[in-house]
């Protein structure tokens, strides 16, 4: 399972940070290790981990912090915080920001691999088709159905559908589409981007109830 698990690691520590990298990727895990909370959140919005580590004591931004700006456009991604705090509140406050496991130090690699990949079979678990209106949307096989009419969508429609939809009536940031599904936020991958919006529009268009709304200056609401 774990050849194709990224894990961003956000620890300050550089002594437990590279243990951790160091064992984590002799398992055959990709790392990304970043020291600080700025430099994490910049690594997270320009790659795709499957799941985030985080420390939650760092310098310039701390891990809830981070995790709180995380949670506002990706509600799916596991969340586990590193912690040497062992206040009752803290594990509250943890988890009320949407992290999904806790684990205090010191810790052993194992035991971290057995929570990133009990995390990661709960969310592979989840059914891979979803109710957007009247349509049904295969985010495995990349097909939108209403009645007996199937549409085939390509990949990066179908990336940014599913994004949408894990987002729905909920504005979702222009940047943060761009720098998840194109890799940066240029004005020609803006442009990219308009088209398969308006591409979507089409395909979806059965449906009067779904709208996929373009809040100026911000980005686009799925209403659904």
């Amino acid at each position: 399972m774990n050849n194709n698990i990224v894990v961003l690691l956000a620890e300050d520590e550089p002594s437990l940070g590279l243990i951790v990298k160091e064992s984590l990727e002799t398992r055959n895990f990709t790392v990304l290790h970043c020291a600080d909370g700025q430099m994490a959140l910049q690594v997270y919005e320009k790659s795709k981990p499957d799941i985030l580590v985080l420390d939650v004591m760092m310098p310039k931004m701390d891990g809830f912090s981070l995790a709180k700006l995380i949670r506002i456009t990706d509600k799916r991604t596991p969340i586990i915080f590193l912690t040497s705090k062992s206040q009752v509140e803290d594990v509250v406050e943890g988890f009320s920001i949407g992290g999904n496991d806790y684990l205090k130090k010191p810790f052993s690699i194992e035991e971290l691999i057995v929570r990133i990949k009990s995390l990661l079979n709960k969310v592979q678990s989840i059914d891979s088709m979803c109710l957007i209106g009247n349509y049904t949307f295969d985010k495995i096989k990349q097909t939108l159905q209403i009645a007996e009419t199937i549409q085939t969508l390509t990949h990066r429609e179908s990336h940014l559908l599913e994004l949408l939809y894990i987002n729905k009536n909920e504005i979702l940031e222009r940047s943060n589409i761009l720098n998840r599904i194109w890799g940066n936020d240029d004005f020609f991958n803006g442009r990219s981007m308009d088209v398969f919006i308006t591409k979507l529009r089409k395909k979806l268009a059965n449906d009067p109830k779904i709208q996929i709304l373009n809040i100026r200056g911000h980005g686009y609401k799925l209403i659904c």
